[in-house]
């Protein structure tokens, strides 16, 4: 049997990393609505984070977020690993040619587990892609409270192309 050595780890360049971060909090209107911020952008795993407010609520008698910002929340992240994976896959281009890959980009499966209520002062939320074919990639997406417990998980598919 023949082995590779591992795959050096791709690092991204810091304007990748920005213009990422603008399409990601800015352009993307809704994840401002969210309040979803990136806090890691790696090839193999993305994270952002939530954190709750009056307008997030989803049952007042308990101050509970409510389920379609945690299903947005996860749908989002997903996407967001699917670009993560895309720029890693064609670091021969240069960050602004990558950047332009993402427009055909769009959900088309999500499944959302709820596990546990949403309750707490944020929530971080990962990604990663499991497989990233030519046309479609799946994902996994966790949304965990500030505890580290794991309140929801999610798997989704994207049409990439």
């Amino acid at each position: 049997m023949t082995r590779h050595p591992p795959a050096e780890p791709v690092e991204f360049e810091e304007e990748f990393v920005a213009g990422l971060k603008e399409i990601f909090e800015q352009k993307i209107v809704f994840n401002q609505v969210l309040g979803l911020k990136i806090t890691s952008l790696r090839p193999e795993v993305v994270t952002g984070r939530i954190a709750m407010k009056p307008d997030l609520v989803g049952h007042f008698s308990f101050n509970r977020l409510h389920g379609g910002v945690i299903s947005a929340g996860l749908d989002a992240m997903g996407g967001l690993a699917v670009m993560a994976a895309i720029g890693a896959r064609h670091m021969d281009e240069v960050p602004a040619q990558r950047l332009q890959r993402f427009g055909k980009l769009g959900t088309i499966d999500l499944r959302i587990d709820y596990l546990r209520p949403g309750i707490g002062e944020y929530f971080d939320l990962h990604a990663e892609v499991l497989r990233l074919g030519s046309r479609v990639a799946s994902t996994r997406m966790e949304f965990r409270g500030a505890d580290g417990k794991l309140l929801s998980a999610g798997a989704g598919a994207y049409i990439i192309s």
